[in-house]
């Protein structure tokens, strides 16, 4: 794989856009914001915030949230699927519990600019509600749901959910430890998983591989010691890209060492970028080039831009301050 380096443009700072533990989704050629917390345990709104990333205009939108929108929360998590914005669960309430919707999955369509829920049938087995866990989509017709904080404890499982029956399927387990703060992607019909906390520490040092085809799991081993592989890390990302038709995992930012006081205060908080070569196994140290560079943050989102780009927004900085900005990194070979 020859060097690889990402072009970072800072495209906006806004203050309602200052929030943690909220996601980002791309749609066409706009980024919409839902959730999180500019202070810890409250949720700051529900309402949808939307940016056009390719405009000279990168003014914040924002529609108020109506009735038929997902009550507040934060620690949910997102997958796009056909132009549309999916989620399930999070935390939320005078409690701060895991919002339990029986299985409901939350659709936006971003040109209606509406939310519809998708229950399950009643009979149906679905996930429990939970907070920090992780999505992603096959791009066809399947949702995929892993691991996070129920009540107590954290989660190993993983579920599908397929849009047009509405139907949730549980799926052969991760390996151990169950962990919160995990990042999944899916390229080429095989499902990744890395990172995550397992209530004692990061992990790290392992690519796991699902396919949904067989139904079972295998792992690839790295040495996760910031040269040959990133460091352990949680709360971070893991999104894929496509360079010169090839396909690539990219893993960037998070929290290593993280807070006693949970995401009520900060730990060390990571700015380096790491792309894996799916096809060769191999992991490059990406290098950031811009005349400002994106602050090291864990408890933010990213997403996707086309096949070469990744929308990086928010998160909670290692001074323990809630971030507002929004970055495009384009990646070149």
């Amino acid at each position: 794989m020859g060097k690889i380096a990402a072009k970072c443009h800072k495209l906006l700072e806004a203050e309602i856009l200052r929030r943690s533990s909220h996601i980002i989704s791309v749609a066409g050629s706009q980024a919409y914001v839902f959730g999180g917390e500019l202070k810890p345990r409250e949720p700051r709104d529900n309402d949808v915030h939307s940016i056009a990333l390719q405009s000279n205009d990168t003014t914040v939108k924002s529609a108020p949230a109506t009735s038929t929108s997902p009550s507040a929360r934060v620690g949910t998590a997102a997958a796009t699927l056909n132009g549309k914005i999916y989620i399930f669960s999070g935390r939320g309430g005078v409690a701060m519990a895991p919002i339990e919707e029986q299985g409901t999955i939350w659709e936006f369509d971003p040109v209606r600019s509406t939310w519809s829920s998708l229950r399950p049938s009643a009979e149906q087995k679905y996930p429990a509600a939970r907070s920090y866990h992780c999505m992603t989509s096959d791009g066809a017709d399947t949702l995929f749901l892993h691991a996070g904080c129920p009540e107590k404890g954290r989660l190993g499982d993983v579920w599908s959910f397929n849009i047009a029956r509405r139907e949730w399927t549980e799926l052969a387990p991760a390996f151990d430890p169950p962990r919160g703060g995990t990042s999944i992607a899916f390229v080429e019909g095989l499902l990744y998983r890395m990172n995550g906390f397992d209530g004692k520490s990061e992990q790290g040092g392992k690519l796991d591989i699902y396919s949904p085809a067989e139904n079972s799991w295998i792992s690839h081993s790295y040495s996760p010691d910031g040269k040959a592989g990133p460091t352990p890390r949680s709360v971070s990302a893991l999104l894929p890209l496509r360079l010169g038709g090839r396909p690539f995992l990219v893993t960037l930012f998070g929290e290593r060492d993280p807070s006693s006081l949970g995401h009520q205060g900060a730990g060390k908080m990571l700015d380096d970028v790491w792309i894996f070569d799916i096809h060769e196994k191999i992991w490059q140290h990406v290098s950031l080039e811009g005349d400002e560079l994106p602050l090291p943050r864990g408890w933010f989102d990213a997403d996707t831009l086309g096949e070469d780009a990744i929308i990086v927004h928010g998160g909670l900085g290692e001074s323990n301050e809630r971030l507002g900005d929004i970055w495009k990194l384009d990646f070149v070979q």
